[in-house]
């Protein structure tokens, strides 16, 4: 029979956590509002110690073990942020920890579980096969594993964000919450359903990463074949099956996001927010901006990361600018004129476009003798006016694509 976790497990876990996590802040989010029709607020769990949700749960867990499970230390598996949370917390209690990365986990995730104390080697491409590594190692030396998400302690420490959401934002009437294998949707949705059961609970998964609706359609834990995603913290192959249980139970509606729709989220969260969170961190909001009038306000939406590597952020910035119409490729024929380039680039100056970029192709079966195909990227103000500088070109006849 499947473990299950309860509020007074939850509460408990609070008071083991006192001293130890912060209480995020709970931020208005005005734009959002506006785009929903209703107050939205963001529970901004980017800024909790180690930048994530995790050191919850990892705290609980490796707090409540004996002097002879602490004796061997513990071992993790993580893509990052679950590391840091077990890192920081074994250091704190005076326990050796060893983690297993999934090969390509993000820089800043790895310098900072060494920086928490941590031994950090690097095993496998997907956290499940880290996860077999991190349970050999536990078989092999006596070390304490502590699962990323199925354990009670590691549910019950991740629902107190769901009792500092209750408490910060009363009228709420929906909360989104990003989910990957699951512990922080099962322990805020049983914090959340135990003491507001008319509150809706929505999971938020990445489209090339979603175990959770094939799984639940079964009726049990259903592992992915295969998994592509830009938002490692919530790529998760199959549900743990304490987790599986507790969001079959008490969670509303899983729905699933799009790269693109999380690359624009997290610009979006940047400018408008001004709040930092790694792809993952963003997945709320995106099912937010992919669906507007789809969720009962006032709204919460969980930023539950803000670990992300500076390179992955320069690209997902660019590609949520291009997803949002901001970057514009075209390819233009013009006459093989002296000029013609320059009567182009006048139309697209006077349409206020920026040039980024500009290449000829000379060469192609589509091409008459006295054309010319000019590769140009822009920068617009968005998708309304990239589509009136498509207008106008058009309009001056020129062949666009």
């Amino acid at each position: 029979m499947t473990e299950e976790v309860s509020l007074a497990d939850v509460l408990a876990a609070r008071e083991a956590l006192e001293g130890v996590t912060v209480t995020t802040p709970m931020e208005e989010s005005r734009w959002l509002s506006a785009l929903v029709g209703g107050p939205v607020s963001l529970k901004c769990e980017n800024l909790q110690r180690t930048g994530s949700f995790k050191s919850r749960g990892a705290y609980v867990r490796i707090a409540r073990l004996s002097a002879d499970q602490r004796a061997n230390g513990v071992v993790a598996a993580s893509a990052g942020n679950h590391a840091q949370g077990v890192a920081l917390a074994a250091s704190t209690l005076g326990i050796r920890s060893t983690v297993f990365m999934p090969e390509g986990a993000p820089i800043p995730k790895e310098k900072a579980t060494r920086g928490y104390g941590a031994d950090v080697v690097f095993h496998g491409r997907y956290l499940e096969d880290s996860l077999a590594a991190a349970q050999e190692y536990a078989e092999r030396t006596g070390a304490v594993l502590i699962h990323p998400f199925d354990h009670v302690d590691i549910v019950a420490g991740q629902g107190t964000l769901g009792l500092e959401v209750l408490e910060q934002a009363p009228d709420v009437r929906t909360v989104l919450v990003p989910t990957g294998g699951g512990g922080l949707l099962a322990g805020v949705a049983i914090a959340v359903k135990a003491l507001r059961p008319d509150v809706r609970v929505v999971g938020v998964q990445a489209e090339g990463a979603a175990a959770y609706p094939g799984s639940l359609a079964a009726g049990q834990p259903v592992p992915l074949e295969s998994m592509s995603t830009m938002a490692d913290g919530i790529a998760v192959g199959r549900p743990g099956d304490i987790t599986f249980a507790a969001v079959r139970d008490h969670v509303d509606e899983i729905i699933t996001v799009s790269e693109e729709s999380l690359s624009r989220a997290l610009l979006a969260l940047i400018e408008r927010a001004k709040q930092v969170v790694e792809p993952a961190g963003a997945a709320a909001v995106a099912a937010l901006l992919d669906n507007p009038t789809g969720f009962d306000t006032p709204a919460v939406a969980v930023l539950s990361g803000g670990n992300i590597d500076p390179l992955l952020l320069s690209k997902v910035i660019r590609h949520g600018l291009a997803a949002a119409g901001r970057y514009l490729y075209l390819r233009v024929c013009i006459p093989d004129l002296p000029g013609g380039l320059a009567s182009l680039l006048s139309e697209v100056g006077a349409e206020g476009a920026n040039v980024l970029e500009v290449a000829h192709e000379r060469i192609s079966p589509s091409l008459t003798l006295n054309e010319v195909e000019v590769r140009i990227q822009l920068e617009t103000r968005g998708e309304p006016h990239a589509e009136h500088l498509m207008a106008r070109l058009r309009e001056r006849g020129y062949r666009v694509q």
